[in-house]
């Protein structure tokens, strides 16, 4: 999509967003990624320490003071948000004996991590800390989906100001980088710079923009599908209640199915009556109220289920389908966090 001239870091972050993180960059690396990211020291020591050597590990959540050792001893290259933590990997690097690479993170308009300084007070600090070396400059946006708000071109127009200024000073760095999925999925590539983060893009989305946006260029299909197996199916008389509260009430007789997965696997609570699974083929409603370990879905359409069978909860089977969108649509959500949300105790299989 973005081309040669482009090198894209694959996100891993919160474990590959619920995908599982060193499977993922595995396969990533296999492909031909050179730069994985992730959000904090423990998520890039964890894909060390699991076979992850070669590739570069970008933080994009920085590290703080204690976790400055692991940084240095598990080669991992931190986002930088502030002047005083460019002064923490100076120090770093000096005491280590080596250069140490990072990435400035400019704050261009979204108001979290990231540094406001002017780009003069940026270059008088990279003047004074010759042991640290600035490798990349990087921000993100706040309101890429939305073609809405100028917010976007605005962010870019700040980040490119201090990108010039910094060059003038003769600072260059090899590597700029702003957008992330939506900007890559949607064609701003007057963005792309010399780096892209591709994350929720991987796992097979991307999200739907508002205004006058231009066609998704971006085609993915979700890697991911969930199931979970009936641990019990029963009959139903007309108004028999089902779930904590008693809050369905069977409005005929019913044949119900009990599924081993609740919300602390995954099953928003907030789709207790309201969300769907797709059994035997069709999509079919959830009854009552989520529990920690159980669901409850209507049965009534089909007799070929039974105990140990498998019912899909996010994927395709026959002619239906829920992805992670449709999902979140109901439940009040974003796609990211029904994905997040699937728990360690749900088993993954990859094939």
């Amino acid at each position: 999509m973005v081309g040669p001239g482009v090198e894209v870091a694959g996100v891993v972050k919160a474990d590959a967003y619920g995908h599982g993180g060193l499977e993922v960059s595995r396969v990533l690396l296999a492909e031909g990624a050179r730069w994985l990211a992730v959000s904090s020291v423990e998520e890039g020591v964890q894909l060390r320490t699991g076979g992850i050597r070669d590739a570069r590990i970008l933080v994009m959540g920085g590290f703080l003071p204690y976790e400055g050792e692991a940084v240095v001893e598990h080669n991992l290259t931190p986002a930088v948000h502030s002047m005083s933590q460019i002064r923490d990997v100076d120090r770093l690097a000096s005491a280590s004996g080596r250069p140490i690479a990072y990435h400035l993170k400019i704050d261009s308009g979204m108001g979290r991590l990231g540094s406001r300084a002017g780009a003069e007070e940026i270059v008088e600090t990279l003047v004074e800390t010759r042991n640290a070396r600035l490798e990349g400059l990087m921000t993100h946006f706040a309101s890429a989906a939305d073609y809405t708000s100028t917010q976007t071109v605005e962010q870019s127009s700040y980040f490119k100001g201090i990108c010039d200024y910094l060059r003038a000073a003769g600072v260059r760095a090899p590597y700029l980088h702003t957008s992330s999925t939506i900007a890559i999925g949607y064609g701003r590539t007057e963005d792309w710079n010399t780096l892209v983060r591709a994350g929720h893009a991987l796992y097979g989305y991307v999200s739907p923009a508002r205004g006058d946006a231009p066609r998704q260029a971006l085609d993915v299909r979700p890697a991911l599908t969930w199931k979970a197996k009936l641990l019990a199916v029963k009959e139903i008389p007309e108004g028999a209640l089902v779930g904590y509260g008693g809050s369905f009430r069977a409005p005929r007789a019913m044949r119900i199915g009990i599924l081993g997965a609740g919300y602390a696997d995954g099953m928003f609570h907030r789709l207790s009556n309201r969300g769907k699974v797709i059994a035997d083929g069709k999509l079919t409603a959830i009854l009552g109220t989520v529990s920690m370990d159980l669901t409850t879905i209507d049965l009534s359409h089909t007799e070929a289920l039974g105990v140990g069978d498998e019912v899909t909860l996010l994927g395709t089977e026959g002619e239906a389908t829920l992805d992670a969108q449709q999902i979140a649509k109901v439940a009040g959500t974003i796609s990211y966090n029904i994905l997040c949300s699937i728990s360690a105790r749900v088993h993954r299989v990859y094939v």
